[in-house]
């Protein structure tokens, strides 16, 4: 099985890239700045720098919502490859295929850490988790219509309605 589960920030925009041809294809290249959880004795390095590879509809939210300093998580497969450079030398390749992506923090936690969606990623909706995620609790609001409020262009989610869902 090769499965790949991670969670990190964009360094940078994801380059996109369309391949040639009749029938060309989104493709997006960024890099994730993943935290390690322990550090090496003797490193000073705090975090794994990956890169990673989205093809087709994933390639084209990457471009349409991502950003540098965007916190997601994705899920993919590691690929190795290689090519031969001009000079004749042999370079390996290892990146992370992505299959799928999502925000991993609101865009009100992102932009409070110093970090920039970009002009139109709130108006991806999403889910709302992301929008309880790093909020504090408030009196229980009245539910609006999602048009009535553009705000963050999150759902609000009212108080009490863990005990509605099916699973916990």
């Amino acid at each position: 099985m090769n499965k790949v589960i991670l969670m990190g920030r964009l360094t940078r925009d994801p380059d996109i890239r369309y391949s040639a041809g009749e029938n060309s294809q989104a493709i997006a290249r960024y890099t994730l700045a993943v935290d390690r959880r322990f550090r090496r004795e003797g490193s000073d390095q705090t975090a794994d720098f990956i890169g990673c590879v989205a093809f087709g509809r994933q390639a084209e939210f990457a471009e349409k919502y991502l950003r540098q300093g965007i916190k997601i998580a994705i899920t993919g497969r590691i690929q190795t490859g290689s090519y031969t450079r001009n000079d004749g030398t042999r370079v390996y390749t290892t990146d992370v295929v992505v299959e799928e992506q999502e925000f991993a923090e609101s865009k009100n936690a992102s932009a409070s850490s110093g970090n920039s969606y970009g002009a139109n990623a709130g108006s991806y909706g999403g889910n709302a988790s992301y929008a309880q995620q790093g909020a504090a609790p408030a009196a229980a609001p009245a539910p609006a219509p999602a048009a009535a409020d553009p705000g963050d262009g999150f759902m609000n989610i009212p108080d009490g309605i863990d005990e509605e869902l099916p699973f916990q």
